[in-house]
């Protein structure tokens, strides 16, 4: 199959919350859009994952959650992985009510058929909910994570596919970091 590498553009993000807290907002609405897409892409988990995490699945003292059966292509049950809940997740976690067993009780076909209506009304084009994970680990990558961290958050055994297909780093934030280094260096220069 063709190797995706698609990442929403920052304004098209920015739309799509928008445009996701709008139907939020609506009579009747009872899927909290935004603070999904947002968990979604802070964790890097898959919609069904984060739809399947349990209340007893969080590890208070880890601020991290347990994902249950994480999908392998190599063995199909009992893949449970601790991922840490970075950045503003955990927060976004603590602050559903906790009507259900579940953190985020939605199924997740209504979270991306949502997801899909606001895209199309938008006009955005080729945009997949999957391509959310890509936007979640190349922020990771970009911010400096190692490979082996990131795996971490995303799950994947095999360093190589994660490298290779999720990693879409964009110039502007490689330049970034280049300038960040280079003034660490000249402020610590016993740092070498």
């Amino acid at each position: 199959s063709q190797r995706r590498s698609r990442r929403p553009q920052s304004d098209e993000l920015d739309r799509m919350m928008e445009g996701l807290k709008a139907r939020s907002e609506k009579a009747g609405a009872k899927i909290p859009f935004c603070d999904i897409l947002e968990f979604s892409i802070l964790t890097c988990m898959r919609i069904g994952e984060v739809c399947k995490i349990r209340w007893d699945d969080i590890d208070d003292g880890q601020r991290a959650a347990l994902v249950r059966d994480r999908k392998d292509p190599r063995k199909k049950t009992g893949n449970h992985m601790l991922v840490p809940l970075l950045g503003k997740a955990w927060d976004i976690a603590m602050r559903q009510p906790k009507t259900d067993d579940r953190i985020f009780p939605y199924n997740a076909t209504s979270v991306t058929a949502g997801f899909q209506r606001v895209r199309g009304a938008l006009g955005i084009t080729d945009l997949r909910y999957h391509d959310m994970r890509r936007e979640g680990a190349s922020r990771l990558f970009e911010a400096g994570f190692s490979i082996e961290e990131v795996a971490q958050v995303t799950g994947h055994r095999s360093l190589n596919v994660l490298w290779q297909v999720y990693t879409e780093l964009y110039p502007k934030s490689l330049h970034d970091r280049f300038n960040e280094l280079t003034r660490r260096k000249h402020t610590d220069p016993d740092r070498e």
